[in-house]
């Protein structure tokens, strides 16, 4: 079903492409800049909101010292932009973001005083399919636009490091870890500058999706939340 949905988004986005004006100009859209889990607010503490029931690292907050915010973390992200008409844009585009956090055991501490450290890697690459609606055209001396769309997001998740079995309190070393695919969709609001062939803006994206981790790793939680937002830096270039 997965591969169906994203076959079904591009073969959309081909089909504009192929009735598009000859004159139509495509760009590359280049962005860097910051991604911000959903539930990693300044000030988030042992209470996480907004993140799915079940949620992993909302789990492990119960237990673990460190915030959702440590998982703020550098993002990039590259388009291919095709203008339909306009004041309709296509785009295809991937990112990448990862981040490691390390936590301690906020109650527990080894035999001899130490702490009970892990690691908790989380990453993502996103695959997106969008369309941009520019309300004032792309010819426009400031060109704002939204847009809404379909990602694939590729994640692995994982925890390594020391760990606590409260059956009997046994303190055991591991790796654990978890992969796959999860879809959901894309929205997205930004503005450029076009300067010559070259552009220079900013985007704010937004993403959701939830992802199934694997039962026999014992996670303290079923499933990781991958949704947040992307605050981008853009540079486009149009051919």
């Amino acid at each position: 079903m997965r591969r169906l949905t994203t076959s079904t988004i591009v073969a959309v986005l081909l089909g504009f492409i192929s009735v598009s004006s000859a004159s139509a100009q495509s760009s590359l859209n280049l962005q860097i800049g910051g991604f911000a889990p959903v539930g990693s607010q300044p000030n988030d503490g042992p209470v996480i909101n907004n993140r799915t029931d079940g949620d992993v690292l909302a789990s492990n907050i119960g237990f673990l010292d460190f915030r959702m915010s440590d998982f703020t973390g550098f993002t990039v992200n590259g388009e291919w932009l095709f203008a339909v008409t306009p004041n309709i844009e296509a785009g295809l585009g991937i990112g990448y973001y990862s981040k490691s956090v390390p936590s301690v055991y906020a109650d527990v501490v080894n035999d001899n005083g130490t702490e009970i450290e892990q690691d908790l890697k989380l990453r993502v690459a996103p695959f997106s399919a969008t369309i941009r609606w520019l309300p004032i055209g792309n010819r426009a001396t400031i060109v704002p636009y939204v847009g809404a769309g379909l990602g694939v997001f590729m994640w692995r998740y994982e925890e390594t490091g020391q760990f606590v079995d409260f059956r009997d309190n046994s303190i055991f070393s591991g790796t654990y870890s978890g992969s796959g695919a999860a879809t959901g969709p894309v929205i997205l609001g930004g503005v450029r500058v076009p300067v010559g062939n070259w552009g220079v803006g900013g985007e704010i994206r937004y993403q959701h999706a939830i992802a199934d981790l694997p039962a026999d790793q014992g996670f303290a939680g079923p499933k990781i939340d991958l949704g947040g937002f992307n605050y981008l830096f853009s540079i486009n270039v149009r051919f």
